[in-house]
């Protein structure tokens, strides 16, 4: 029995899908197929019910998905532990991050990690926080940095970070000749939103519910990028992440609301599935996101 059989046998049985296992593994559907067959013919025992709508795991299926994740995490645990007493750490990690920790965070952080950590290879996939969540979930991801609120029970959080969110306009925007703004002048406003799914979109949506604002327009963005360039454009107002702006504010281009007497945080969290077996060179990403406020 190759170890590439468990590895394929138990990603299929998680995504419940031959092409996502095979997309996510970066082989081909028929060599996944052919691998979950081998796999089979040595057990010699049916593990899946193939439709054309979807695939069942069969009784021994299931039961030999308990005994393979537990093989897996094993072989996982012995190369590292040969590792450690060599005191090498290596290996790969699959990263996830939401756009504002993946495009303004990670990086920088990543970029001290492999020059500390030359033996580790890394993989990063960076999107809004509902994908990321899903994918961590699934155990397709090891590690995720997300913005806001988890509520998932099948992933485990630590927050690691305070991030200021801001409401912002253009330096032309009638608004933005106000020094203190009031909530009341708020309302009737044409807003840039990100799509739905994302931390950001659910946190100005609680904002605009939390101060009863009405819009007078909306308009969604799929990127920071894309929702400061409308921004500085002049089409309306917008609520981002303090650290998505801090070179537009120093040059003027986007200027700060102030809302009287209000400031606006969210939690950014850590975010890891629930893995029998976590290595070192996890640990010690972990140990550096964590570190991160004191640097």
């Amino acid at each position: 029995m190759h170890i590439d059989h468990l590895k394929i046998f138990v990603t299929v049985v998680e995504l419940k899908h031959f092409s996502k296992a095979a997309k996510v593994l970066n082989l081909s559907q028929p060599n996944v197929s052919l691998h979950i067959r081998n796999l089979e013919s040595e057990l010699e025992t049916t593990l899946f019910i193939r439709s054309p709508k979807q695939v069942k795991v069969t009784a021994a299926g299931e039961m030999f998905y308990i005994k393979a994740r537990q093989m897996l995490s094993l072989f996982e645990e012995a190369k590292q532990e040969i590792a450690d007493q060599q005191h090498i750490v290596q290996g790969t990690i699959k990263i996830g991050a939401s756009f504002t920790i993946g495009e303004y965070i990670l990086p920088r952080v990543l970029a001290e990690y492999a020059n500390d950590h030359p033996k580790v290879n890394v993989e990063v996939m960076v999107g809004n926080t509902e994908e990321v969540m899903e994918k961590t979930r699934t155990n397709e991801l090891d590690i995720s940095l997300i913005e806001g609120e988890v509520s998932e029970q099948e992933v485990e959080a630590v927050p690691f970070m305070d991030d200021e969110m801001i409401i912002i306009a253009s330096s032309s925007h009638p608004l933005a000749q106000v020094s203190v703004v009031t909530p009341d002048l708020l309302q009737n406003q044409v807003w840039i939103l990100r799509e739905s799914g994302s931390g950001t979109r659910a946190f100005s949506n609680q904002l605009i519910q939390h101060l009863e604002l009405q819009m007078k327009r909306s308009f969604v963005f799929s990127s920071s990028q894309g929702i400061k360039e409308a921004v500085s454009a002049g089409l309306g107002i917008a609520m981002i992440s303090r650290l998505t702006v801090r070179k537009e504010l120093e040059l003027g281009e986007l200027k700060e609301i102030d809302i009287a007497n209000q400031r606006f945080t969210r939690k950014l969290s850590i975010i890891k599935g629930k893995h029998e077996f976590v290595s070192r060179a996890h640990d010690l990403f972990i140990e550096k996101i964590l570190n991160l406020n004191k640097s």
